[in-house]
């Protein structure tokens, strides 16, 4: 039995041999960053076959959105080679799934994946760009929230320009806040601007855990947490008691922040959370007048330390006026300039970011029905 015999079965009668033609053209493409075929992905959704027409129905498991038409061409490329095949007509969809998390936790309902943003020190740029990154993830197709879990500095507010307060429907949950269609919550949300939090580590975590669980998030393939910078009770509550699919580091090429980033990495590899890659922000300056481009704070750190640990080094990002212009704004690069290079450069980080989660084993923890046993 071929393999759309099996999985599809014959479409209109399609001759066998054309089916087994049409699985060995479909091998011969590695889609983008995940370096896998539609049919090692089990992406490919359906055929359907009229005439000399071939529709083929995609269903991809990261988002991408705007790799579809690259992807198109390749594979339309690939099947009109064959003689029975004149024209070719896709259908893409994004269909991401839950993966595994780190031992002993389990994945929170409507959310089937966490990312953990991270840096082992302040002033990096972590928040701005993992606000850029769920922005991005929810461009290339993603359902996305933002979760800021810098209780003491929370400034997830601020770019993403949310005024309002949480409402709750049943007095023991809240509703996520909606900004540029995420789905975002904070502590910034529910104090005075000013207000300052003078707690002590449990409360701090106890707080996190509210924010994550009490929060009605709305069916998310992915929700950022904006960490914190360290290696405190925050990132430890995380690691223990909240199933992280993958974390992200952020840091910028002096050593100063490298020594700071390996402790964060370290960290994470201790508690099993996978390490999905290393983002260099403020590689370089970039002149707002005359465009200059100089490595201030030194040169290839942030590639050097993926290097050194092995682990994917997702991209360079600048240190440019304008982003944080617009963060300051609540009008995120992404959203304010998405044609630009910067934000082209988001969205191919976030295209890496999503592809690797995609490739990893799934979770079917919220699959499997609940067995209960009752005393009756």
């Amino acid at each position: 039995m071929g393999f759309f015999e099996k999985w599809f079965g014959t479409t209109n009668e399609m001759p066998p041999e054309l089916q087994q033609a049409i699985e060995a053209q479909l091998k011969t493409y590695s889609l983008p960053y995940i370096e896998q075929d539609l049919i090692q992905l089990k992406a490919l959704k359906a055929l359907h076959l009229k005439g000399t027409t071939l529709t083929v129905e995609i269903a991809l498991p990261y988002a991408c959105k705007s790799l579809w038409p690259a992807i198109e061409q390749n594979l339309c490329q690939a099947l009109q080679t064959l003689e029975a095949i004149q024209t070719v007509e896709f259908a893409f969809s994004t269909q991401i799934v839950a993966h595994d998390v780190q031992k002993g936790t389990t994945p929170l309902p409507n959310v089937k994946n966490i990312l953990a943003i991270a840096s082992g020190k302040g002033g990096v740029g972590k928040s701005t760009t993992a606000v850029n990154l769920a922005l991005a993830l929810q461009q290339e197709g993603a359902r996305v929230g933002i979760l800021d879990a810098d209780i003491y500095g929370p400034s997830i507010p601020t770019m993403l320009n949310i005024k309002e307060k949480p409402q709750t429907q049943d007095g023991k949950s809240m509703q996520p806040l909606l900004a540029y269609g995420l789905q975002a919550m904070s502590i910034g949300a529910l104090i005075e601007e000013d207000s300052p939090m003078i707690w002590r580590g449990p409360i701090v975590t106890q707080t996190l855990t509210q924010l994550l669980k009490e929060t009605n998030w709305d069916n998310l393939d992915y929700l950022v947490i904006d960490l914190p910078p360290g290696t405190g009770d925050v990132q430890l509550t995380l690691a223990q008691q909240i199933p992280v699919t993958g974390a992200v580091i952020v840091t910028t090429p002096q050593q100063i922040s490298l020594i700071d980033a390996k402790k964060g990495l370290k960290m994470f590899q201790k508690v099993e959370i996978p390490i999905l890659g290393i983002i260099e922000n403020m590689s370089t300056h970039i002149c707002s007048n005359c465009g200059h481009e100089e490595a201030i704070f030194g040169a290839h750190g942030g590639e050097n330390m993926a290097q050194q640990y092995q682990v994917p080094f997702l991209g360079a990002l600048p240190l440019q006026k304008r982003i944080r212009e617009q963060a300051d704004q609540g009008a995120p690069t992404v959203t304010a300039e998405p044609n630009s290079d910067i934000a082209n450069k988001y969205r191919a980080i976030a295209q890496q970011i999503s592809a690797q989660i995609g490739g990893k084993k799934r979770n079917y923890a919220n699959i499997f029905p609940k067995i209960v046993i009752q005393n009756t």
